[in-house]
């Protein structure tokens, strides 16, 4: 148990801006995982065990990527009690992001909007932090899993996004229990378009040919996820769905953050651009996972993530066809006791 609640650091840091929040715990948490410090913010994590993709999860609770963008901090968040962490959106090489103030916080509707933009140190500097986590360090057979998310730089023309995923994949494929190919954040112009028919279907083609090479080479199959946006109709959630199965895609991660605005309107940042995440984002979420899940039949992993605020909200992922959940505006929020909370709430739910 945490020796300081959140509830105590949540006033402070919500006082702050909040990317300078956000970067003020980022430099905290990879300056004390590895010392004695770190039980201020440390669990049990939940034993809920598994099998989706092949891979075995400790628990049903992930962490979404985008938090930790450089992979700074993957042993803080192991000792949180995640099952699974996903880390990134890295790109080939680093970039700045979008021009700050790029985060809102809209606390009445305990939500979210960012524009960052992809902002990371790049591929290399990402994986040299990867390698130095002690996970992949000292290997546990129960161990917390890790994913690792790609995309493309906002300088490469969209006509050559695959170069850009393919150098991704190749670099963390050796590292990553699975990786999660990100088509759909808001805030790099022109990347949701991969998300329709003919733009997918190439992306998709590229990324397995490269990872039937790369399974060869490292003798092992590392599964790969796409993730998809909650903007979709029912048409283009069909269209992805059965571009997945075609090109064997392991899994789908439903969803990324949303443009709409509908449930924030008035609010102060409402209109600001980017993506909106949390609570407001958790039905639309859950309706694109309930079409994915009637698409594509019963055993096809999904990922369930957007506006999981409690255990009761992740519970609810599950009922729409989600295998498992991941929580990122909720932990701002809510803080580190959620990833309990929900753990526990879907351990639960299968006794």
């Amino acid at each position: 148990m945490s020796l300081l609640p959140y509830s105590f650091a949540r006033p402070f840091l919500f006082n702050m801006d909040p990317e300078a929040a956000h970067e003020l715990t980022l430099n905290n948490l990879a300056r004390i995982q590895h010392t004695p410090l770190m039980c201020l913010a440390a669990q049990p994590r939940v034993s809920d065990p598994v099998t989706l993709a092949g891979l075995r999860f400790p628990n049903r609770v992930g962490l979404a990527a985008g938090l930790d963008k450089n992979a700074r901090c993957i042993d803080a968040w192991g000792a949180m009690g995640f099952g699974f962490v996903e880390v990134g959106t890295v790109t080939p090489k680093g970039q700045p992001g979008n021009p700050k103030p790029r985060m809102f916080r809209i606390p009445e509707k305990q939500a979210l909007i960012n524009r960052l933009g992809f902002n990371n140190e790049g591929l290399d500097a990402f994986l040299a932090n990867v390698q130095r986590s002690r996970l992949r360090q000292r290997p546990q057979p129960d161990g917390m899993l890790l994913g690792l998310n790609i995309g493309k730089n906002a300088a490469t023309p969209i006509e050559n996004a695959t170069d850009d995923y393919l150098t991704c994949l190749s670099g963390v494929y050796p590292h990553a229990d699975y990786v999660t190919v990100n088509i759909s954040s808001p805030n790099t112009k022109n990347l949701r378009a991969l998300q329709s028919d003919e733009a997918l279907d190439q992306l998709l083609g590229a990324l397995a040919a490269r990872r039937t090479e790369l399974a060869e080479r490292h003798g092992v199959h590392k599964p790969v996820f796409v993730k998809i946006a909650p903007d979709l109709d029912e048409t283009q959630v069909a269209v992805i769905a059965d571009t997945l199965v075609r090109h064997g895609m392991d899994g789908v991660v439903a969803t990324n953050t949303t443009l709409s605005r509908s449930a924030v309107q008035g609010l102060p940042h409402a209109e600001e651009a980017g993506g909106l995440s949390g609570a407001p984002v958790l039905e639309a979420s859950n309706a694109v996972i309930r079409q994915l899940r009637a698409r594509l039949g019963k055993g096809y992993p999904i990922i369930g993530v957007g506006g999981i605020l409690s255990g009761a909200d992740a519970v609810g992922k599950l009922e729409a066809g989600a295998d498992v959940v991941q929580i990122y505006s909720g932990l701002i929020y809510q803080g580190p006791a959620l990833v309990t909370e929900v753990a526990r709430a879907l351990q639960a739910q299968r006794l």
